[in-house]
């Protein structure tokens, strides 16, 4: 049987825009709860969302913004974002999810891609000074009310939440106030232009391999995604999921509160920023049945000083993705945290995102070894490097094809067509294996593929075998170049709390359990790893650090290319060789 799988097709696709999405909950649950903001003391139901997304709204178009704009927002979570997220869809324009670790070079790059004509920002937040970054990329902004920007000519309008800090931009509560007293009816005109089918939303990939791309979503792809991902949790009005995951990415913005919106579940915000403790006392102040988060994130909150002081007896559900789950960790989320129902999710940015995810009576098994079955209206396959289908079992690139392909990558024609070919399939980068009941498991990127002396070693395989070590909290596997053999096989490693680590006892726990070629020959051992600001381990940061390393230390006792002896590489900064006492 070929790897080639299709989601079931019996639930219907909605065809509406995110507006009108919003004007559904409204009438369906006017009094529920939809967000709730507790650090910035907001919680607003279906209905307050909704007047004051379209008061925002009006508020932009009084200001000059027509259906078809950009509107950047460059905040991490605050109530405003939601409110701007559905204030763009109202009016037609086009939200821009601008990262919040961006600095001067890459905001100026991600404005000027999609010429975006207004942005909203966010007050400082611990060392990410916004006003100060924008004051220097865009001097002329406190100079009168008809500025003009040589480095952003797009630009025409700023708007800050919060208190005032940056001379010639509008006040937030400001543009809500002037669209609530301008009224609805320029609102209304602009939405009757808006389809399902336009764009709604455009997010930037890390751009890890080169600048990054503007992936183009349509309301179509992102509302059906986030209505697919609550149902397969069993989302209902009665859920109030926790939202520690950034709202700028698919995590926060689509699976959770698309989801809340096309199930009327409550979407509850610990903080700007994800803090383990925090998030922890909200869940337990505000009963949550589901909490979302990265592998990263449950391991920190499993991990925090605290934790047994927390009732968090309200769980029962919840999504892990962003990156592959050790088992143990997730075996600790079901047990400690409650989370019986937890699913594991897979996608990508360009999937709007989610393509698979395990179901709610898929066993334990399953979700910690797959990333579960395909998601409604969506067809996945497996191909080798000629673009053949493989057989059930068989690795290769896992290809996307259905109504969450994003719409391309903006103004970037050369690069979408190299990212989707001409029947329309999405190609990951990533390295999968469907089985014979139609479950995938991701074991690696492309890029990530570690060959070995001509052999084909999956970094997944060999992490999932080492974080089973009792004293081992989380590990990355990668591989560095090697004079002998092409590449040789490097793990960074974090203790668990308490415990010390010698290379030794890794090569002595390899012996005689994975091949000799899949034993790490390099071993770190780490506090953390480098990370996305969504939690995402970048391997890349880790792999250039050791080649760096191997090469200073080349030819000093204990670095070897020779041996098959496992080593500790010491030397970097901050790094540890042991665990925390």
């Amino acid at each position: 049987m070929d790897s080639l799988v299709c989601g079931r097709r019996d639930i219907p696709l909605m065809d509406m825009t995110i507006g009108e999405a919003l004007d559904a909950a409204a009438a369906r649950w006017p009094s529920g709860e939809a967000v709730v903001f507790p650090e910035q003391g907001v919680r607003l139901s279906w209905s307050d969302l909704k007047d004051r997304a379209e008061a925002f709204a009006a508020g932009l178009l009084l200001r000059g913004l027509r259906p078809g704009d950009r509107l950047g927002v460059w905040s991490l979570n605050r109530v405003e974002w939601v409110i701007a997220m559905f204030a763009a869809a109202k009016a037609g324009l086009v939200l821009v999810n601008v990262n919040p670790a961006y600095r001067l070079d890459e905001l100026e790059y991600a404005l000027a891609k999609v010429d975006c004509k207004a942005l909203v920002i966010s007050p400082p937040f611990k060392t990410s000074d916004y006003p100060q970054i924008l004051r220097q990329l865009v001097p002329e902004i406190g100079q009168g009310p008809a500025w003009r920007s040589v480095r952003l000519p797009a630009l025409r309008l700023v708007v800050q939440m919060g208190p005032q800090t940056l001379a010639g931009a509008v006040d937030f509560a400001g543009i809500e106030k002037e669209g609530r007293a301008a009224g609805t009816l320029a609102l209304l005109d602009a939405a009757l232009g808006v389809r399902s089918r336009d764009p709604a939303n455009i997010q930037f990939t890390s751009g890890t391999t080169g600048r990054p791309k503007g992936v183009t979503l349509s309301h179509h792809s992102v509302l059906n995604n986030g209505y697919f991902c609550g149902l397969a949790l069993g989302l209902t009005a009665a859920d109030r999921i926790a939202v520690p995951v950034p709202l700028y990415h698919c995590f926060g913005m689509v699976m959770a509160v698309l989801a809340g919106l096309t199930h009327g579940a409550a979407t509850v915000f610990p903080g700007e920023g994800f803090d383990p403790g925090r998030t922890l006392a909200t869940v337990a102040a505000e009963r949550c049945t589901a909490l979302y988060g990265v592998p990263t994130m449950f391991i920190s909150m499993l991990d925090d000083a605290h934790f047994d002081d927390f009732d968090l007896s309200s769980l029962r559900t919840g999504i892990m993705a962003g990156s592959p789950c050790p088992i143990k960790t997730m075996r600790e989320v079901v047990e400690r945290m409650n989370m019986a129902d937890v699913t594991i999710a897979y996608g990508m940015t360009e999937t709007s995102p989610v393509s698979f995810q395990s179901g709610l009576d898929d066993t334990l098994e399953r979700r910690v070894s797959t990333i579960g079955q395909v998601h409604p209206h969506v067809e996945c396959k497996v191909i080798d490097a000629e673009g053949r289908t493989v057989p059930r079992g068989a690795p290769g690139e896992l290809c996307t094809r259905g109504y969450s392909v994003m719409l391309g990558y903006w103004e970037d024609p050369e690069q979408t067509a190299a990212a989707i070919d001409a029947d329309g399939w999405m190609h990951s980068g990533d390295l999968a294996v469907i089985d014979e009941a139609g479950y995938g498991t991701v074991v690696g990127r492309l890029k990530d593929l570690i060959i070995r002396g001509g052999e084909n070693l999956y970094p997944r395989e060999i992490e999932e075998f080492l974080s089973r070590h009792p004293k081992i909290r989380d590990v990355q596997v990668f591989g560095v170049p090697d004079d002998r053999y092409g590449e040789e096989v490097c793990a960074w490693i974090v203790v668990a709390d308490g415990e010390s680590m010698a290379a030794a006892e890794i090569d002595a726990y390899c012996e005689g359990s994975i091949a000799h070629q899949k034993k790490p020959r390099y071993v770190r051992f780490v506090e953390t790893f480098p990370l996305t600001v969504t939690g995402k381990p970048q391997k890349f940061l880790m792999r250039d650090a050791m080649v760096a390393e191997l090469a200073k230390a080349r030819g000093v006792s204990g670095v070897s290319t020779t041996t098959g002896e496992t080593h500790s590489v010491d030397g970097l900064p901050g790094t540890p060789m042991v665990g925390k006492g």
